[in-house]
């Protein structure tokens, strides 16, 4: 073997003296000049080696270089000389060799060969191949231990590359002469990915994840099963867009994925399918790499189809109810969300259930439904944590003050409010302070508290550090900002704020921006220039709609409602500068989007009363009440025309006012009519109506161009 290798020429085996003693000896004797160090004792052969060149000999009669260059380089391998291993793999002429390997597998493959062509020995025997590719792998191996990530994927790609042009249908099933060769080819098409991510290549990483999924290596089902959700994590975190799969993937007309998420979820779709069914064991982390990736994309109703399908085994009681109530949650479907966590704490079993309990105070909070069922829960989160982790109690006291605060706008007696709202802010002060880093959610509620409680200074400072905190991202504590400007009457400087807001975020983001810049130039008398900005806003609205064909429908909803109202702040602005006209425009505009609409009916009535047609007004002002009993202006609207028209019963006008003051305390219109309706009532005090007023003219001094909410 040290002449085969140092002349390049092959040995016969007569020229050897052929015995597997004297083989074993020339093998240990020419692996020594590459791996023995003075003072070491040589290790022991490993007897592969040897058995693998008696059937190469045996087979055709002589070791050629290439042969005995592989063995020598996988012994050195296995004593983990890599170095030595590599220089002597170095040595074999991959080029020259590889056309031989393919002409030997497709034959050797090949189903119907004809007998002429039967006849026709292939260049190399299976074993040599074996031998060679075996060899081309564990040189991929130790370019990768020596930190060579580049060239150990060639080296590796080179092994596939071969099989696949020998066997362009792919892997037969039925062949299973040589488990080493099919062994060797499976580790190639795993290790290939893993050594382009070292190499710092993602586009390679993924399409030779793509090319061990689409060709048939005849893997296994596990080996695959290690691809597919391997492939699945590199999409989800790798931060790299993937391109489109080949076209010539595409042509079957089988589904293909248009971005990483859908074939992320798609392939985790496929593991969890396989381990449903038994083909693998059964891996929790699926699921949670499945909810990521679903609930990134918007599919939560998919998620919790999968949720419901797994078995009792693999997903116990409460994960299985807190998970879907995330899932009824992300849909928007609250009242099933809150059902199924109802069932969840209703469980005996179920003793240590915080996220549960915070997630039901959240829905509730969030929603303001079941108030009082929502202070419940996060009292006893907070009484379950003891002091815990601080950062959950944090939460649970922000959740239980917001709670408060929105049972204080429900109840009649003024005392229960007054102490609701100072309880809310105690313990908004309390979440506050508990937090080790400040949470954007807690700063926005106290901000939120503090406005409404008129305490606006601090609410400045808290909106001021919202924006700090968002990292001047969100567009939603800028307007919040604005409207507290506005409520101090600092109406140029909270245009200043929406002005850097504009700057800061995209040409589709600032729909809630202009129309805020617009109310703040109505505020200010300047009609025109806010027609102008309504005007600008509509056209941005055309250009998006036509520009953004696959939107969500949750975007589609958001803007066609926006435009409505715009159409509305339009039909106001110009019934104030008494063009009536183009008010009529502008409610045929909202019509158009949705009829059934009780500010559009509002706003009518509001044209109407203007013209002096009080009939129409009311008839207006009641469409809208029947659409939305609650409608705070149309309230205060048909009291106020009801007033004005006179002959009707003085309760039912009080009743409406009331109402109005029950759902909004801090309505200056409201608290306005309801001093005028004293004064001119005989049956009450003048007090009253003074009271009344001074309601108005304090709460219309410090009132915002919108709600705070």
């Amino acid at each position: 073997m040290i002449k085969c290798i140092c002349s390049g020429e092959q040995l016969k085996v007569d020229e050897l003296g052929y015995s597997s003693e004297s083989l074993a000896t020339r093998d240990y004797s020419a692996s020594g000049g590459f791996s023995s160090r003075p003072g070491e004792n040589d290790p022991k052969l490993d007897n592969t080696n040897i058995e693998e060149a008696e059937s190469s000999l045996r087979e055709s009669g002589y070791l050629n270089y290439e042969e005995a260059r592989a063995l020598l380089g996988r012994l050195e391998y296995q004593k983990g000389n890599v170095e030595a291993a590599l220089h002597v793999f170095e040595g074999i002429d991959i080029a020259t060799v590889v056309p031989k390997i393919k002409v030997s597998i497709s034959r050797r493959c090949e189903p119907n060969r004809r007998s002429s062509q039967s006849d026709a020995q292939p260049p190399m025997s299976m074993h040599a191949v074996t031998l060679i590719l075996e060899a081309v792998f564990l040189k991929a191996k130790s370019l990768q231990a020596l930190g060579r990530f580049q060239d150990a994927a060639q080296s590796c790609k080179t092994i596939l590359d071969t099989v696949e042009s020998a066997l362009p249908e792919g892997w037969p099933e039925n062949l299973v002469s040589d488990c080493k060769l099919q062994e060797t080819v499976a580790n190639a098409v795993e290790l290939l990915p893993e050594l382009w991510k070292l190499a710092g290549s993602p586009q390679d990483v993924i399409s030779s994840f793509r090319r061990a999924l689409l060709y048939h290596w005849n893997l296994g089902i596990k080996a695959t099963a290690r691809i597919q959700k391997e492939f699945a994590f590199f999409l989800l975190y790798s931060g790299c867009e993937a391109n489109p799969p080949a076209l010539r993937s595409q042509l079957d007309g089988s589904f293909v994925p248009r971005s990483n998420l859908e074939e992320a979820v798609l392939l985790l779709l496929i593991l969890l399918r396989k381990s449903i069914l038994g083909y693998i064991e059964w891996d929790p982390s699926l699921i949670d790499h499945l909810s990521f990736a679903l609930s990134v994309s918007g599919e939560f109703m998919t998620l919790a189809q999968q949720v419901e399908e797994l078995l009792p085994e693999n997903m116990d009681r409460k994960e299985r109810f807190y998970t879907l109530a995330l899932c009824y949650c992300g849909e928007g479907e609250h009242t099933t969300a809150l059902d199924l966590l109802r069932n969840s704490l209703n469980h005996r079993e179920n003793s240590d259930c915080i996220k549960e309990l915070l997630l039901a105070s959240k829905i509730c909070a969030d929603k303001k439904i079941y108030t009082e069922e929502g202070i419940g829960y996060s009292s006893k989160a907070i009484s379950q944590l003891n002091g815990k982790c601080m950062q959950m109690v944090a939460i649970a006291n922000c959740l239980l003050g917001v709670l408060l605060s929105s049972k204080s706008k429900s109840v009649a007696s003024e005392s229960e409010k007054v102490f609701l709202q100072s309880e809310a802010l105690s313990a908004l002060k309390d979440s506050e302070r508990t937090m080790r880093e400040s949470d954007p959610y807690i700063v926005l509620h106290l901000c939120l508290e503090y406005a409404e409680q008129r305490k606006l200074s601090i609410a400045i400072e808290h909106a001021k550090k919202l924006i700090k905190l968002e990292g001047g991202s969100s567009v939603s504590a800028y307007i919040l900002l604005a409207r507290i400007l506005s409520a101090q009457r600092k109406f140029e400087d909270a245009e200043l704020v929406i002005d850097a807001a504009l700057d800061q975020s995209g040409k589709w983001d600032q729909g809630e921006l202009l129309r805020t810049k617009a109310k703040l130039r109505i505020a200010q008398g300047k009609l025109k220039n806010a027609v102008e900005t309504y005007t600008f806003l509509l056209a941005v609205l055309q250009v998006q709609n036509k520009s953004l064909g696959t939107a969500s429908k949750s975007k589609v909803n958001r803007d066609r409602r926006l435009e409505m109202e715009i159409w509305h702040d339009l039909a106001k602005v110009y019934t104030a500068l008494s063009q009536w006209q183009d008010a009529e425009v502008c409610l045929a505009k909202s019509e158009a989007i949705n009829p059934y609409s009780a500010s559009r009916w509002h706003t009518k009535g509001l044209v109407f009363e203007a013209r002096g047609v009080h009939q129409e007004a009311l008839k207006s002002f009641r469409k809208a009440l029947d659409i939305e009993p609650n409608h705070v202006p149309s309230l205060i609207s048909t009291a106020c025309v009801l007033r004005k028209l006179g002959g009707q019963s003085s309760s039912i006008v009080r009743s409406l006012l009331t109402d109005a003051l029950r759902l909004d305390r801090t309505n200056p219109s409201a608290w306005y009519n309801l001093g005028l309706f004293y004064r001119d009532d005989l049956g009450t005090s003048a007090m009253e109506a003074v009271e009344c007023f001074e309601a108005a003219a304090f709460l219309e001094e410090s009132s915002p161009i919108e709600p705070f909410r």
